[in-house]
């Protein structure tokens, strides 16, 4: 039985579990004609089914990922009509009465995927294009003396303004959570003053931008509602916007330049940690002759792909524990802010190939696919054949897109959590298990028994 049939078949079974189950079965309040006018939360007043529901909220969440990866190429001038065409057909089709078929919207899903991999393959070249490809860069943790502006988010593109703007003024400009991969883009490390990275992932700026001094820049998601011991030097540019907070308008840093020079210095920290970042295909691939060297002298036994998001959840410390309990013969990759729960680890190497590789932001997780594609031409097998485990944190819409984009590649065998996305309900996650070996995460010993074989 294909993908979508077995899809067709768990939703027709779903009216007879709907009574069984606690947790509501949908939510959607998108028209007029919902239940009580709050919202139809068993089955849609217009005959739609429950997993029809979830999974049109699953598309959304993955056009939503797609979009933000195409925000940030158009930033630097970069689009791709084919994407755009694709974005407008999912969204219509969610809308009241448009389609009700959830086989459908398993292949939009997947569609989505590939569309998001066009999209990071774009935003990716121009990176490349504006910057020069990454090299591995070593990125101090921590304050020197002297006035400071901390930028947060994803955009190199606001970043490049900044620095541009912060040349031969004795400010210093930090990076904080996803712009630490900026580090390692030639274009902008040649900037002297680009000296680190304060804090480490998205959920920890509260507590780091009351700690220091300094103007702050939100220049794309991951910024929260900011306390009042900042508020008054925090600025906003792009897409983010807070209540409240200074909004910059055509990259012009004027007011967090003042900002920083008004506020003075900050104090000189020992800087002890040091992060590497900056791993790109080309630096891979500069190894692939050691790294199959490697391989067949049962040197390197698994390369295991621990990337996504990260959350202040308790849950999410098994990515710590999984990384920490993973056998000296194993290689680990890793991107997006989910590498902060042990990117401070000293792994070491296997005679020179690091057993801690960071590709870089979620908008570079196209490197993953490209590096992996790489290794399986390099070994000679299909991808599902590769000593290669992929283990995925989710959080956001963007890590969304990811998974399908990874499912459109027919990758097997991964491991997601440490929660499951809300809007895979039993059907889907039996679906997804059944055909794609989907395996959410359990015990970090457990699971790496299992994955090392």
């Amino acid at each position: 039985m294909g993908f979508i049939d077995l899809l067709k078949k768990e939703n027709t079974q779903g009216e007879d579990k709907m009574e069984k189950k606690e947790a509501l079965d949908m939510f959607c309040y998108q028209c007029s004609q919902t239940a009580r006018g709050t919202g139809c939360t068993i089955r849609g007043v217009c005959g739609k089914e429950p997993t029809v529901a979830r999974l049109q909220d699953n598309l959304l969440f993955a056009m939503k990922g797609i979009s933000a990866y195409l925000y940030h190429a158009r930033e630097l001038g970069y689009t791709d009509p084919e994407v755009d065409a694709f974005l407008e057909r999912g969204f219509y089709s969610t809308l009241t009465n448009v389609n009700f078929d959830a086989g459908k919207f398993v292949e939009l899903a997947l569609e989505a995927g590939k569309m998001n991999i066009k999209t990071m393959r774009l935003l990716k070249k121009a990176h490349i294009d504006n910057y020069g490809e990454p090299v591995p860069t070593e990125v101090p943790v921590g304050a020197v003396k002297g006035p400071a502006i901390i930028a947060t988010g994803h955009s190199l593109k606001a970043l490049e303004e900044l620095l541009k703007q912060t040349e031969g003024k004795e400010i210093n400009v930090y990076t904080h959570s996803e712009l630490l991969p900026a580090h390692g883009y030639p274009g902008l490390k040649k900037y002297k003053h680009l000296v680190g990275q304060l804090g480490g992932p998205w959920f920890d700026q509260k507590e780091t931008f009351s700690k220091y001094p300094a103007a702050i820049v939100g220049t794309s998601n991951c910024v929260l509602l900011p306390k009042e011991e900042y508020q008054g030097r925090m600025f906003t540019v792009g897409v983010a916007q807070l209540p409240g907070v200074p909004h910059i308008e055509d990259y012009d840093f004027t007011p967090v330049i003042e900002k920083a020079l008004e506020l003075g210095d900050l104090e000189e920290e020992p800087r002890e940690t040091v992060l590497t970042t900056g791993f790109g295909v080309s630096t891979i691939l500069s190894l692939a002759g050691k790294i199959k060297e490697l391989v067949e002298a049962g040197k390197i036994k698994q390369f295991i792909l621990v990337g996504g998001c990260d959350s202040p959840l308790l849950q999410a410390k098994y990515y710590t524990e999984f990384v920490e309990k993973l056998p000296e013969d194993t290689v680990v990759l890793t991107l997006a802010c989910g590498k902060y729960r042990f990117n401070a680890m000293g792994l070491g190497d296997i005679e020179g190939v690091p057993r801690l590789i960071d590709l870089g932001q979620c908008n570079d997780a196209i490197v993953a696919v490209d590096i992996a594609v790489a290794l399986s031409e390099l070994f000679g097998v299909e991808l599902n054949e590769l000593p290669l485990t992929i283990v995925l944190s989710w959080m956001e819409q963007k890590a969304a897109a990811i998974l399908w984009s990874l499912l459109a590649l027919d990758l097997k065998g991964m491991y997601i959590g440490p929660i499951l996305p809300g809007w895979a309900n039993e059907d889907i996650i039996n679906v997804l298990v059944e055909n794609y070996d989907l395996t959410p995460l359990g015990n970090p010993e457990e699971d790496i028994a299992k994955i090392m074989g």
